[in-house]
């Protein structure tokens, strides 16, 4: 039975992702590092549905040193190892590797003058875009960032990752017209 609160149908489906849409998603997110945690959750996401991620969320953050880019920069072999038989979280030697080379590349973006913040939301045309339209998996501009990730040495970074990265950090307002968050969300912008 739906909420009669009136959310995105996806959330209505299980609590921890009710509590997720009701309270992080879509919200513009403005933090360098808050987004690469973020970006690097939503490749873990690749082939599982969001709600697994939900559930090792809390995991993935002990494994991977809270996503301190500088901590995870200097992982090695053992540290990967280490990852691969832990089983909390998700035990794919593609995505771990994934997150520790995004580690490095958003040091690199950073140690070149690149904030990641600023990259992604100049991107995007500097505020959330406000979707009224139908709900897309990957759109121009999700390709458009999804190549310009790739080029720095991003993994697992396709552009229905990176849309789906977009709509949860709040770079596209997807919530549905009848969705209480819709306009909620849209009042936080900058």
């Amino acid at each position: 039975m739906a909420n009669p609160v009136g959310r995105c149908a996806w959330a209505e489906t299980d609590p921890l992702l009710s509590k997720y849409h009701d309270e992080e998603w879509g919200v513009p997110e403005y933090d360098s590092r808050a987004l690469w945690e973020k970006l690097m959750l939503d490749g873990f996401q690749a082939g599982l549905s969001w709600l697994v991620i939900l559930r090792k969320r809390e995991a993935l953050r002990k494994a991977f040193k809270n996503f301190i880019p500088e901590k995870v920069a200097r992982f090695s072999d053992p540290d990967i190892a280490r990852l691969l038989a832990d089983a909390a979280i998700i035990r794919s030697r593609a995505k771990i590797e994934a997150t520790v080379a995004g580690a490095r590349a958003y040091l690199a973006m950073q140690h070149s003058g690149e904030e990641f913040s600023t990259f992604v939301w100049t991107l995007a045309g500097g505020k959330p875009i406000q979707n009224s339209g139908e709900i897309f998996t990957k759109t121009p501009l999700s390709e458009e960032i999804s190549k310009a990730l790739k080029q720095r040495g991003f993994k697992f970074v396709g552009p229905v990752i990176v849309y789906a990265w977009m709509q949860a950090v709040g770079i596209v307002n997807d919530h549905t017209a009848r969705c209480f968050r819709r306009n909620e969300v849209r009042r936080l912008e900058r």
